[in-house]
């Protein structure tokens, strides 16, 4: 285990203390992370989503933005834009930057903002970089958008368009914990309040990330698992692969995107591991997380009670690993 690998695992146990029952989501967290992709995470309201991302944001030397989303919310709220500075001014404009320029940014209830708004991040996700006035102005070199939502709340709400959700590279669900991490959350969050002027712990500095994300680049995939992963890829094109009764299942399959984001997550996951390889498990951890929003199902489907997760879970019961 090299000193890059150790560094990481102590920024997933630090951020585990204080995200209580949702080792899951923290290691979907480091997975985005390494693989240098945008997430979102969906769950109710007090589950600790907006918790996570600034936990992440303190134990890593970075800039963190939080941006809360909603109806009246315009683009130039989110990119920033060109300031008149009067016509004895040698420039007679200057770009204020918006909060989309930090390294870790938080965009708060993103389907709460109209499609225009949501659109203005679209650019900095996919090319991390944006333009303003006809000039492009780039993003640091790291740069994650960090989207919540809450999957209960629809009046008041812009569902976000198939092409952005394109664009997460992993949906996260968040969950209740048990009983037992409910009653450490609440002596964890008394024990802060009381140490609240404490110092705080150091954080990580960006180039042991830039590092391990070198060595994730690194971790190879072997032709075999490669081709796995491309039957997963084809089942949700063409269902009727896994069997007849799953063949009208789909109505919008997963992607090159998905195929892109199943290589780097599982990738990320085998090195976080401590494996200088991928295994078909490493493909089907992240499942889940990297084909979830890109599946839209088809009527019959919905109407037989089946869920996007279900249909996965089938994916990889029926898909062989040869």
């Amino acid at each position: 285990m090299s000193q890059i690998h150790n560094e990481i695992k102590e920024l997933q146990t630090r951020i585990e203390a204080s995200i209580i029952g949702q080792k899951d989501v923290v290691k979907s967290l480091l997975i985005g992370l390494l693989a240098d992709g945008n997430l979102l995470l969906e769950g109710l309201p007090g589950l600790a989503k907006t918790r996570a991302v600034k936990s992440l944001s303190k134990n890593i030397e970075s800039d963190y933005s939080r941006v809360q989303f909603t109806p009246d919310l315009l683009p130039s709220d989110i990119t920033g834009a060109e300031v008149y500075l009067g016509e004895n001014s040698a420039e007679r404009f200057k770009f204020e930057p918006g909060p989309i320029f930090a390294n870790l940014v938080l965009a708060d209830e993103i389907n709460r903002a109209p499609a225009k708004v949501q659109a203005a991040l679209l650019e900095a996700m996919e090319e991390k970089q944006i333009t303003v006035a006809g000039k492009t102005h780039a993003m640091p070199k790291l740069f994650m958008v960090l989207a919540t939502q809450n999957p209960v709340e629809q009046e008041g709400t812009y569902p976000l368009p198939e092409a952005q959700m394109d664009r997460f590279m992993m949906h996260i669900l968040v969950q209740y914990g048990s009983d037992a991490d409910e009653l450490e959350i609440m002596r964890l969050v008394r024990g802060e309040q009381k140490q609240a002027n404490d110092s705080k712990p150091s954080a990580m500095s960006q180039d042991i990330l830039f590092q391990a994300r070198d060595e994730v680049k690194d971790i190879h995939v072997a032709e075999n698992v490669e081709e796995y992963m491309i039957r997963l890829i084809s089942a949700t094109r063409n269902p009727a692969q896994m069997g007849d009764e799953y063949a009208d299942y789909i109505a919008v399959g997963a992607s090159p995107r998905g195929t892109l984001a199943l290589d780097k997550s599982a990738r990320a996951h085998a090195w976080l591991e401590d494996r200088d390889h991928v295994t078909p498990d490493d493909a089907k951890a992240i499942l889940h997380n990297c084909l979830r929003h890109r599946l839209v199902l088809s009527y019959e489907a919905s109407a037989e009670g089946l869920t996007v997760d279900d249909f996965i879970d089938k994916m990889i019961e029926k898909v062989p690993v040869i």
